[in-house]
């Protein structure tokens, strides 16, 4: 697992960290809100690690969830939550740390459509800090969709 170096890599995110993907799908795979994981393309060559939520941890509305997870050896990640809605509608998130021109390198997409970016900060940018951020949020998600029934 790379820690991230100080914006060594300021035009690439480069290639996928696999070792940090299969950390990841570990505690994906051991965590109650997450029904199943895979690897895109494969757990060979992993370059996107997919979590899809318990859709019963839901209210109806919610059909499907699932998160997307990139993480590269230069500490780049994109973590990108998804709802799909009975009413053909979409939920989404998605927290960055990458180099591009709209913001910082570590930035946060904005439910409910991820247009709307702003500038983030994190107590860490290890994986696992990472994602307890993330699972956190998720979390919190699901009280307020079970709180405006």
């Amino acid at each position: 697992m790379s820690q991230p170096p100080e914006d060594s890599a300021p035009h690439s995110t480069g290639p996928a960290d696999r070792q940090t993907l299969r950390l990841l799908e570990r505690h994906l795979s051991s965590d109650s809100l997450i029904a199943e994981t895979a690897f895109g393309p494969d757990s060979y060559e992993p370059r996107v690690l997919r979590g899809l939520l318990d859709a019963g941890r839901y209210p109806d509305a919610v059909t499907a969830a699932r998160l997307d997870i990139r993480w590269f050896t230069t500490g780049d990640f994109s973590v990108h939550y998804v709802e799909e809605h009975n009413d053909g509608e979409r939920w989404e998130c998605r927290w960055d740390r990458h180099p591009n021109t709209h913001n910082t390198r570590l930035h946060f997409h904005k439910p409910p459509s991820a247009t709307e970016i702003t500038n983030l900060e994190l107590p860490s940018l290890h994986p696992l800090e990472v994602y307890s951020t993330v699972l956190t949020a998720i979390e919190q998600r699901i009280e307020t969709l079970w709180s405006s029934q």
